[in-house]
């Protein structure tokens, strides 16, 4: 079945390989970004011609996903353009790395509106038009640090996914009975192959960062990094992830999967999260809510 999809982040990284690989499998593919006449036009015309190499449907999208105005005008443009949007991929967000107390509370809540707030704003503007079809997928990219090991000095972001990630869960039972499933693609920590640690922002607060860069914790961000891709087999490649999603989105309807797991490191996040999903299973049938733990099959919405 084809579907129209739109990627959120899909300037580079996982949206970007995303995007490609779900053009490829023969979806209509939406990849957002903002600054699509400016900062990004390059990577606007870099998917146009990949596009064009490849004979795939494969399209940008401005989107701007701190701005609801932004939200919005992306899926009214996808819903005249198509008619309809199947799927929505949760992609965009951004790393940080230094001391936690290094980082100001603006900038805790700059990267909070990013990896979460974001994520509320698309869906404000897409679930109106999924409800209305009775059908649809929700695909939310969390992260393995939710719940597994935690090295220091990333506590903002992994804050934030932890959030992103509770969102996605509370969501999925919300929004059952309308006929929206919920699947989420759990990446573990890839250190090639991504600018994700390449453009990872930096506390503002230098001053901070240089007490915990001279004093007893000197050597914990050289370790933290180090330790991190020494973990990570030489084989590990990020498309891992996007070939995952594209399995998630060709799954049919009902069949999909809750979580999965792309983790070469095994940092523990899959033990955890199996548990916690049963514990939430469990829940849900106790209180007679059993029925959320899958979407509903139905073709009237409001």
């Amino acid at each position: 079945m084809k579907y129209i999809i739109i990627v959120t982040g899909a300037s580079s990284g996982f949206g970007l390989m995303a995007a490609r690989a779900l053009a490829h499998a023969g979806h209509t593919v939406y990849a957002s970004m903002r600054e699509t006449t400016g900062r990004n036009a390059p990577q606007v015309a870099s998917v146009q011609q990949y596009a064009a190499e490849h004979g795939i449907d494969l399209r940008t999208v401005e989107l701007d996903v701190a701005s609801q105005a932004s939200a919005d005008a992306a899926i009214a443009q996808i819903i005249a353009n198509d008619g309809r949007l199947d799927v929505v991929i949760h992609n965009a967000g951004h790393m940080s790395f230094g001391p936690a107390e290094a980082f100001t509370p603006e900038q805790f809540a700059a990267l909070y509106d990013t990896n979460v707030l974001s994520t509320q704003r698309v869906n404000r503007a897409a679930l109106p038009h999924l409800r209305k079809q009775g059908q649809g997928l929700l695909l939310w990219v969390s992260s393995t640090s939710t719940r597994g090991g935690t090295p220091p000095f990333l506590a903002p972001y992994f804050a934030a996914k932890a959030a992103m990630d509770s969102l996605a869960v509370s969501y999925a039972g919300e929004v059952a009975r309308w006929g929206i499933e919920t699947s989420i693609v759990v990446p573990g920590a890839f250190t090639k192959g991504t600018n994700h640690f390449a453009h990872a922002g930096a506390p503002t607060d230098t001053a901070r960062t240089q007490i915990y860069a001279e004093g007893p914790t000197a050597d914990m961000a050289d370790r933290a990094l180090k330790g991190l891709a020494a973990l990570e087999p030489v084989d590990a490649d990020p498309q891992a992830v996007a070939d995952a999603i594209v399995q998630v989105v060709n799954t049919p309807f009902g069949k999909r999967p809750f979580r999965v797991h792309i983790d070469p490191s095994q940092d523990g996040a899959e033990i955890v999260n199996g548990v916690a999903d049963r514990v939430r299973a469990e829940l849900l049938r106790r209180i007679g809510l059993e029925d959320v733990l899958a979407p509903r099959q139905t073709n009237v919405g409001s």
